[in-house]
């Protein structure tokens, strides 16, 4: 449970160092209404690979991403996998209003969360209509991502796919990337395997790409899975961006 000792602005010590005190739902907030959250907020950390939502589970509680990589999935009828949207933090995860969710989510890679009741968050955005434009606003910036990712998947070139793929985990890593921008460089969040199937490519169509893209300069990989990007201008042109 979060302390509740505060400074003397009023804002809950671990509210004023995290991240997504700013650029989260939180930022929405005013400081007496961050001493209200936090006195039902849980910070936690999952591994990679752990389940924090299941597909049509009631939904009791929602969470901001702190750190890492949430993949987000739809099991199919025949109980396959399909990876439908990457969250990264400060990102929301859950569906204001919704009782059961919608799809899974699931850590990609380590996380950590800062978790509230579905009730309380529902409540506060009742009171306070700048939460609930900012909820709103992620969700249509959500709705603009899975637009332009039906456009990266429906008609561009396997190498443009995997170039996006890579070229959207930097600026979500680094919000800071922009195309002039050096420097960047990341894990993979995701197998070569489920990079594949996101992209609807097979796997050794990516290995290919991440090879070409390696031996031409454009990213240097590390270890197998940092990969490190120089120019951003130069990844975003074989994107086709």
């Amino acid at each position: 449970m979060i302390r509740e000792d505060v400074h003397s602005t009023g804002i809950p010590v671990l509210c004023a160092s995290c991240e997504a005190r700013h650029r989260g739902i939180c930022g929405a907030l005013t400081p007496e209404q961050l001493v209200a959250l936090s006195r039902t907020t849980t910070k936690r950390k999952a591994m990679a690979g752990d389940e924090l939502v299941a597909d049509a589970e009631s939904v009791e509680s929602y969470a901001n991403v702190l750190s890492g990589v949430v993949k987000l999935t739809k099991m199919l009828s025949d109980g396959r996998q399909q990876i439908v949207g990457l969250q990264f933090a400060p990102d929301f995860l859950g569906r204001p209003f919704k009782v059961e969710s919608t799809v899974g989510a699931e850590a990609a890679t380590d996380v950590e969360l800062c978790a509230f009741p579905r009730k309380t968050i529902e409540r506060m955005m009742a009171e306070r209509p700048e939460l609930e434009h900012v909820m709103l606003q992620q969700t249509l910036k959500e709705l603009d991502q899975a637009r332009d990712w039906m456009i990266t998947l429906g008609r561009k070139t396997a190498a443009e796919k995997v170039a996006s793929f890579l070229l959207m985990i930097a600026r979500n890593i680094d919000p800071a990337a922009a195309p002039a921008r050096h420097g960047v460089s990341f894990d993979l969040p995701l197998s070569r395997g489920e990079i594949a199937d996101f992209l609807g490519l097979t796997i050794e169509t990516v290995s290919r790409q991440f090879t070409r893209l390696r031996s031409d300069g454009v990213i240097g990989i590390e270890h197998n899975r940092r990969v490190v990007i120089d120019d951003m201008a130069k990844l975003a042109a074989r994107a086709g961006d």
